[in-house]
């Protein structure tokens, strides 16, 4: 037989777009169309269903980026249709094939329950399965006009600078001008919908994707290819309605074939990954939720069989809040087990810059919205796009009550590929959880024929297992699953060739794939972090909004901290209602687009608004707490906030103050440049204002590396291949420019204040050296105006480290500073929260700062023998997607650099950096609520218990990484003491904590997290 399989693969793909397809809705009518274009913001449904509309007609050109246009779309069905199935198709002139990214829309009844969304993938819309001639029809669209910011390209995604991203001026000055109009209306007509054409369409879909993914030389694809072929023949082009039927049962027989007895198993879960911000600001997302949640709640009232995950509860209660009637409707399919509130997170966020407090939260919060509105224990962590995962996860998430974990994201490696799909992943502390990562490689799958074959050749586990999951649905912009994938779904139950296929949950998945490994001898196990190779600019894009973050993280520390003190010493009210609702905002801008730096301007202007709202109110709870604690203003209390005791006052309490706080060391005249010495530390600084010698006195060591000079700044070109915001590319580092040139180097400030010029930036920073301390601290403030580079401060250190140690959530991790294997080297840019250190057994240095993620360490062997161990800070980036002005401006922060100090100490002053002493009016000390006798054991958070009951809630975790034997001290009488869970609730625990003459003794594992509640005495 000659080949002739290219001909009808063709002829498949052209008959079935351009012919088949069509046919689903031939016959046709147009809808009559009125317009009502919204001035300013969106506004409420019943704004919408009452406006004084215009006619319009299609062709209309409508919609100015990120404004509303209503429609008002009706006619009347012709009598000839009188029994027939008839839909809407409603093309609004999208802009792009995919959904979510550019215009959109929501349908209503005129009663203002909604029906269902518009997007590039879903332009139908259900009218009725048995026509009434001469019947009205009338449905109102709330059409969303936000532009296309990420551009398509043939074979590739753009990245160019785009002004789209801005917050639109018209939208809050109606004087503004709103620019043009980006889309044009393209069909809105009644339909009769062919109900066997269309099913013909999901058959040919199904086996022509089937049959690109076989081999060439297997029978089955042959086999398929020759149906395909009779079916085609079977189709009239001119009568694609009439023959339909006919051609289905050609493809009867290739559709009945069961799959293999050993065929791969797929669970199918619904999904649609809405990104709270991204190329959209939060209020549009609001209307992303509506819109995704009518889709998949119509779906279920035809498929009883789907299953649809929501991750996120920050966007369940904005649709409690917004669009009530939508949310009725998805707590009445949870009820019927198809809605399914899903992955125990508040949003889900960035889990590589989050602080560990706030990730206790991001559980506290997500889990108690799901108990108290779906009454769902939720047992599952699914973050399917978030850019790392810190080592310290698995103890959250099994302290959550959590037993599975999901995620894709680093199938997006660019060097290694990672060897497990589904495995036991094991955090710092020793904490296992089963964790699944799916082989499918996206969050967006389509059950297409290219998923599925996909899914079984990628999956790593093969023998040790045969089930994988496919999270479906269009996402990022929202939209969800559609018919046709429920169709594939369908038809791929039990189909030769393919995976079996299922719809479910994910805990059925789960379930079912931890008892096959145990079955088969255990699953694989990876222990540490989760390191994404990719994205890792995101550890610096936007550093205003993780400022933001930082400040927002330990002001919520202080102000739980010294009210819950005033509440118990004083019975001062505490704002448990403003807690809740600033740890929700602070929460909600985790997001894994927003901390990152990685959404439009809009997003990030806003954020920084948020963020000074946000601190101003803490910062009124902190001082209301602070004078009621610090009593009559007869002189001076300071209060310290942070978890280890400084000059004289002790961790997490308030002392009078009798001595004015020393000042730094002045700078003394050194030659050119000058020096600071204070008997522990001595610093040289050389006339172009660079570090030239940190040298400990005690341990007679010069901390810098032979001719070596140390807060060099250097700025590189930073232009990577794709995503500007995300990436920082290995290549940055083959162009680079010192700045060692100075306008000014002068004594000042009680330091040494120096000031550059370079480009079109400017910076200035201060250098000084406080009495009794080993810290360098080099306050910095940045006009910084460049483009697509990248600011990075270097210290060369003379140590020979083997590896360095860098704080994350609840502790630490060790890297190697070699790049013996891929997996070192592709660790260039590193994640550490508020210290990096490296040292050899018996000295060490650190680099601790107040807003820096972005760390890089580097080691070589000199030409003497030594090793040069070379920390370096990323400061600030400029990159010009999606925002074109990221970065721009002023920024003012602090790092510093602790010469001779262990891990122990850089946790320390890292703390003290982010948590400053506070000095208040007044004449009364603060005993602290609670104390710790261990250095290495961390109070993290002390509050009021959520219920309200008048406990006092302490968590605290081993820092050192050592079993740690402690004696916690409350400062007030003690009746109970009971370890919980991170929702507070009890926990068997009868072995981390003992209660002993109004003291809890406590045993800690190496970086064991505890959460105690602590009881008062009856009152």
């Amino acid at each position: 037989m000659h080949n002739d399989r290219e001909v009808t693969e063709q002829r498949l793909a052209r008959v079935l777009n351009e012919r088949i397809r069509p046919a689903v809705h031939a016959r046709s009518v147009p809808l009559r169309v009125e317009v009502w274009d919204v001035a300013g913001e969106p506004v409420p449904v019943r704004d919408g269903l009452t406006a004084p509309y215009r006619p319009a007609r299609v062709g209309d050109r409508w919609g100015p980026a990120w404004s509303t246009s209503w429609f008002r779309v009706g006619g009347v069905i012709p009598q000839e249709w009188a029994g027939l199935p008839v839909e809407a198709v409603l093309d609004l002139g999208f802009a792009t094939h995919s959904a979510g990214f550019s215009a959109e829309g929501l349908v209503y009844r005129a009663d203002g329950t909604a029906v269902k969304a518009l997007n590039p993938r879903n332009t139908w819309l259900p009218v009725t399965e048995s026509a009434v001639g001469g019947e009205e029809f009338v449905r109102y669209v709330e059409a969303a006009a936000n532009p296309v910011v990420m551009h398509t390209a043939p074979d590739h995604l753009t990245f160019g600078p785009t002004e789209v991203g801005g917050r639109a001026p018209w939208l809050r000055d109606a004087n503004a001008d709103p620019g043009e109009p980006l889309y044009r209306l393209r069909r809105l007509d009644l339909a009769v919908v062919d109900r066997t054409v269309h099913e013909l369409v999901q058959d040919l879909d199904v086996l022509g994707q089937l049959m690109l993914e076989l081999p060439l030389d297997s029978t089955r694809r042959w086999q398929i290819l020759r149906a395909v072929e009779r079916a085609l023949d079977a189709v009239d082009l001119q009568d694609v309605g009439g023959t339909a039927a006919a051609a289905r049962e050609v493809l009867a027989p290739a559709l009945a074939a069961p799959a293999s007895a050993g065929a791969h198993r797929i669970s199918a879960v619904g999904h649609a990954h809405i990104d709270t911000a991204w190329l959209w600001p939060l209020r549009e997302t609001v209307r992303k939720v509506a819109r995704t949640v009518s889709n998949v709640t119509q779906l279920m009232d035809d498929h009883p069989e789907f299953r649809f995950v929501m991750s996120q509860a920050q966007q369940l209660a904005w649709l409690k809040e917004h669009r009530p009637e939508v949310y009725a409707r998805a707590q009445e399919k949870a009820k019927t087990g198809q809605f399914l509130p899903s992955g125990s997170l508040w949003v889900e966020p960035d889990t590589n810059l989050t602080g560990g407090e706030s990730l206790v939260r991001q559980f506290v919060h997500g889990k108690r919205f799901y108990l108290e509105e779906f009454g769902v224990e939720t047992e599952e962590m699914w973050l399917p796009d978030t850019f790392g995962y810190n080592a310290a996860l698995p103890q959250l998430m099994k302290l959550a009550g959590v037993r599975w974990f999901l995620t894709q994201k680093i199938s997006w490696n660019t060097t290694n590929k990672f060897p497990h799909h589904t495995f036991w992943w094991e955090g710092i502390d020793g904490t296992r959880v089963f964790s699944h990562f799916p082989p499918v490689d996206s969050y967006n799958g389509d059950l297409s024929g290219a998923d599925i074959a996909h899914s079984e050749r990628n999956f790593q586990d093969k023998g040790g297992a045969d089930h994988s999951l496919i999270p479906f649905g269009y996402g990022d912009g929202g939209g969800g699953p559609t018919r046709e994938m429920l169709a594939r779904a369908a038809r791929l139950t039990d189909l030769e060739g393919s995976p079996r296929v299922v719809m479910e949950g994910p805990a059925a998945f789960f379930e079912r794939a931890h008892a096959e490994y145990e079955a088969n001898g255990g699953a694989p196990v990876w222990s540490g972090e989760l390191y994404l190779e990719f994205h890792r600019g995101t550890l610096t894009s936007q550093l205003a909004t993780k400022q933001g973050n930082r400040r927002s993280e330990h002001l919520l520390r202080e102000a739980e901290l010294w009210a819950a003190t005033a509440a118990v010493r004083h019975g001062h009210p505490y704002p448990y209602e403003a807690l809740d609702r600033l740890w929700k905002t602070v929460l909600l801008h985790q997001f894994h687009d927003i901390l990152p730096g990685t959404s439009i301007a809009w997003v990030h202007r806003e954020a920084e608004e948020t963020y000074a709202a946000v601190a101003g109110e803490l910062e009124r709870i902190v001082a209301d707490a602070q004078r009621a604690l610090a009593g009559p203003a007869r002189g001076t209390v300071v209060f310290n906030a942070a978890p280890h005791a400084r000059g004289g006052v002790p961790a997490l309490g308030a002392t009078l103050r009798t001595d004015e706080p020393d000042p730094p060391v002045p700078a003394a005249a050194d030659g050119d440049g000058f020096v600071l010495d204070n008997g522990l530390l001595r610093v040289r600084v050389d006339r172009r204002g660079l570090v030239t010698s940190a040298y400990d006195l005690a341990a007679e060591r010069e901390a810098l590396a032979p001719g070596a000079v140390a807060n060099l700044l250097q700025v590189h070109q930073d232009f990577p291949n794709q995503w500007d915001a995300w990436d920082i590319d290995v290549f940055y580092r083959n162009t680079v420019r010192d700045l060692t040139d100075a306008e000014s180097v002068t004594a000042a400030g009680g330091g040494v204040r120096v000031v550059r010029a370079f480009g079109a930036s400017r910076i200035e920073q201060t250098l000084t050296l406080a009495a009794g301390s080993r810290r360098l601290a080099i306050d910095t403030v940045v006009d910084w105006h460049e483009r697509e580079k990248l600011l990075k401060a270097a210290f060369p250190l003379d140590v020979r480290a083997a590896h360095s140690t860098a704080e994350i959530p609840f502790g630490h991790v060790e890297r190697p500073t070699h790049t013996n294997t891929s997996w070192d080297a592709a660790k260039f840019e590193i994640c550490a929260h508020r210290f990096l250190h490296v040292g050899e057994r018996d000295w060490g240095a650190a680099l601790v700062n107040d807003s820096t993620y972005g760390h890089e360490v580097t080691r070589d062997v000199r030409p003497d023998g030594g090793t040069t161990t070379t920390l370096r800070l990323s400061l600030l980036r400029a990159s010009r997607f999606p925002d074109p002005d990221a970065d721009q401006g002023t920024h003012r922060f602090s790092y510093a650099l602790v010469v001779g100090a262990d891990v122990a100490e850089a946790m320390r002053e890292g703390y003290r950096l982010n948590l400053p002493e506070r000095a208040r009016p007044g004449s009364t000390p603060v005993v602290p609520l609670v104390s710790v006798d261990h250095e290495g054991v961390v109070v993290e958070a002390v509050k009021l218990a959520d219920d309200q009951s008048g406990d006092v809630v302490v968590r605290l975790y081993e820092a050192l990484g050592v079993r740690a034997r402690a004696t916690l001290t409350p400062g007030f009488p003690l009746a109970a003491a009971t370890a919980t869970d991170l929702l507070e609730r009890p926990l068997d625990d009868t072995t981390s904590h003992q209660v002993t003459d109004g003291t809890v003794r406590l045993r800690l594992r190496p970086f064991q997290i505890l959460t105690l509640r602590l009881s008062p005495p009856d009152r």
